[in-house]
């Protein structure tokens, strides 16, 4: 599908953003703040687009660092997303060398999947789009939603339960990862997630034995016997849920659960019961039976466990996803621009950091130090049928976005551009030697660039096509029609209160520089009856 005039003039347009936005990377880059926390990082944007011409509604759906950006008088209507959360403990330079960034503690967040790129790449494609639409005249709309908390899957989940998605006539999801195609029949799977705490009210268990007295041992507290507390609540979940894991769901259907200890204020070993504990327990599989059935052994796990340790136990939700629903129509379209206009290209300099990157990781310098993914596009379903050799027949979705909740209100296409990524730890996108790249401008520049230049050629595609725009819903509503019933609204009630004053974990300034914090709230869920 060759360029039509407009959409020559976008792609233009986003390539002269490339040198425009490469300062705005690495400052959200520096920033690697983590989910629910990204108050910087949101504010960047939200200057920046206002200072473009976009009414900018932030705080949206509940959630502070969230926004939702409109730009435009008539429709269509097209949906994009920024994510800019980093993930704890995996700071690292943009050095060849295992390096935490100066001046932050060593398990601060860093950049791993390049969030960072990711929304700059959608900014690329909106301000490219926008811009065309100012020089060449016509309609369009176009939505930019700053959406927190990807690695929990938090923010669409929210954005969608409040309706805030309802308007769309398309979206275009991206993400830079591995290669550079999109999705065609195999999108991600459920996702939920959930936080226990764990309270322990009453110092001594109410049913201990009459002998246990001071006439026997003494006065004072140290001399009491004690609750266990909520600390021995905690490591009782834990252990009880990996006990369990057979009572959850036959292991198939390459489904996991993954637990992570909040913050609390148990700062000192004493004989007393530790008061709080709170533990986070996400999980994702392929159909909402697994999920329903690994809710309910959690939920009679934490009840058990809080009656053993003498403490009241209440649950939260932290997120509750559907799996992606395909559009074919939306992924022809896309990948059509996709193949028209990539790979990208990278400046040899980009090479000889990765040679060096071999060279201290003891491996012998390579012409060529890169997966080649970076240089060739692969087709939808060339890589569908990759990623159905890993799965059992009966499974159609895998891994985990929230991205998926805009399949479920407007025809939606995932893609992805792909990352230098080192062929000496297979790609892995966590490692610290492929995560300093994703600073560097050489390197990661030239990946948003690419997508910022296929989201505004597809967006002006749609706005200009009212047939192709219509093939698009008409599918939607096919598909949408032929799920379960149970995906066809939000999973979480329109009143959900964002976890937003959870304990996560955030950087503040105070006298000694930026350090951890762990805010309070008071409000942990509902009672685990």
């Amino acid at each position: 599908m060759s360029l039509t005039d407009r959409q020559q003039a976008a792609v233009t347009e986003s390539e002269a953003l490339r040198s425009e936005l490469s300062d705005f990377h690495r400052r959200i880059w520096s920033f690697a703040e983590p989910a629910w926390r990204e108050y910087r990082s949101a504010a960047a944007y939200v200057d920046l687009l206002r200072a473009e011409g976009f009414e900018v509604e932030t705080g949206s759906g509940g959630m502070p660092t969230a926004f939702h950006a409109v730009w435009g008088d008539d429709g269509p209507d097209i949906g994009l997303y920024a994510e800019y959360d980093a993930s704890p403990g995996h700071s690292q330079d943009t050095v060849p060398y295992r390096k935490p960034r100066e001046g932050l503690h060593p398990w601060a967040p860093g950049f791993t999947d390049a969030h960072s790129a990711l929304g700059v790449g959608a900014l690329a494609g909106a301000l490219a789009a926008k811009r065309a639409i100012e020089r060449t005249g016509g309609r369009g709309r176009i939505h930019l939603f700053g959406e927190p908390a990807e690695k929990v899957c938090g923010s669409k989940a929210v954005h969608a339960a409040k309706g805030y998605y309802d308007e769309l006539d398309a979206a275009i999801s991206y993400h830079p990862l591995v290669q550079n195609t999109a999705l065609w029949d195999i999108h991600n799977c459920l996702y939920w997630s959930v936080v226990f705490t764990f309270q322990c009210a009453e110092g001594q268990s109410t049913d201990a034995p009459a002998w246990v007295s001071s006439e026997v041992f003494g006065a004072g507290a140290h001399n009491s016997v004690r609750s266990p507390g909520a600390v021995d609540a905690l490591g009782l979940m834990l252990t009880a849920t990996k006990y369990a894991k057979e009572n959850m769901f036959p292991r198939t259907g390459l489904w996991s659960l993954n637990e992570a200890v909040l913050g609390a204020a148990n700062a000192t070993a004493d004989n007393l019961p530790p008061r709080i504990s709170q533990i986070q327990f996400s999980w994702r599989s392929p159909l909402i039976g697994i999920q329903e059935q690994i809710l309910e052994v959690l939920r009679r796990s934490a009840r058990h466990v809080a009656g053993l340790a003498n403490c009241e136990v209440s649950m939260r939700w932290v997120t509750k996803t559907r799996p992606g629903l395909k559009n074919h129509v939306m992924a022809k379209t896309l990948f059509s621009h996709l193949a028209e206009l990539g790979p990208a290209a990278f400046a040899p300099e980009v090479f000889e950091f990765g040679r060096e990157l071999e060279r201290v990781l003891g491996h012998e310098p390579s012409e060529d130090p890169f997966l080649p993914e970076i240089h060739r596009v692969v087709t939808p379903q060339e890589q569908d049928a990759e990623t159905r050799r890993t799965l059992p027949p009966w499974q159609d979705c895998t891994g985990a976005d929230d991205y998926t909740e805009y399949s479920w209100h407007a025809p939606t296409v995932r893609f992805f551009t792909a990352k230098p990524l080192l062929k000496a730890v297979n790609g892995d996108v966590t490692h610290w030697a492929n995560n300093a790249m994703n600073g560097l401008p050489a390197a990661i520049d030239p990946v948003w660039s690419y997508a910022g230049s296929v989201i505004a050629a597809t967006a002006l595609c749609l706005i200009d096509d009212p047939d192709l725009l219509k093939s698009a819903r008409e599918e939607f509503e096919v598909n949408r029609e032929a799920a379960p019933e149970a995906y066809h609204a939000p999973l979480l009630p329109r009143d959900f209160a964002p976890p937003v004053d959870l304990p996560w974990p955030e950087y503040v300034e105070t006298a000694r520089g930026f350090e951890w914090q762990l805010p309070t709230t008071a409000d942990f869920g509902e009672p685990v009856a």
